[in-house]
């Protein structure tokens, strides 16, 4: 089989002969799934079953992004917790594609149950330099990694500062995004057990 590379912007032959693995970035559940969605999660159900007819062994895995800002305030909004809404969108969003007839992934992690792994890697980057902690958090320096838009073949400077992400005055550089966010007020519930020690977070990080 080939793929197009677009970090080599060639095409490049895969063997498939023993079993490919696939990660699919997965929604973030503070709604409902929407069109879409829908486009990415067909798209790659109809790869994975060309891939099976070939008789290829997939094993795919899609997330859940299950801690956000948005499922924070959607939660207040209806003055419910965290976990309830994450459960609520959870189910719908099976109850949609397997209307849809998408064969389900092989495993589906949560955010949430990776907690100190994302602590591990974000206090290597700070470690290494890569990142810094400010007033609201643990920021990417950009400008420290050289190759930065080397995938996308944008060069920093042709970036447009605030273009995608919000301006914050507490960030060392425009372009900077957050790895981690401060808060007063952690999300609760079953489903955000592992971030409810905030202060515990804040120490490592800091």
């Amino acid at each position: 089989m080939k793929i197009f590379d677009t970090l080599s912007v060639t095409e490049k032959n895969v063997d498939t002969s023993g079993s490919v693995r696939i990660y699919l970035c997965g929604v973030t559940v503070y709604d409902e799934s929407h069109i879409g969605h829908a486009r990415t999660i067909i798209v790659f159900d109809v790869f994975r079953r060309y891939l099976e007819t070939k008789g290829v062994k997939v094993n795919l895995i899609q997330n859940f992004t299950d801690v956000d800002d948005k499922i924070i305030n959607r939660a207040k909004k209806e003055n419910t917790l965290a976990g309830t809404i994450t459960e609520r969108y959870i189910k719908n969003y099976f109850d949609d594609f397997d209307k849809l007839n998408v064969k389900r992934a092989d495993l589906y992690p949560k955010a949430t149950e990776h907690i100190s792994d994302m602590i591990n890697l974000v206090q290597g980057l700070i470690e290494k330099g890569f990142a810094y902690t400010s007033k609201n958090g643990v920021y990417f320096a950009v400008s420290k990694f050289k190759e930065y838009g080397k995938l996308s073949k944008k060069k920093i400077d042709e970036l447009v500062s605030g273009a995608r992400v919000e301006v914050d005055e507490t960030k060392k550089d425009p372009l900077d995004f957050a790895l981690w966010k401060f808060s007063d007020e952690p999300p609760h519930g079953r489903a955000h057990g592992a971030v409810a020690d905030q202060d515990g977070i804040s120490n490592v990080l800091q």
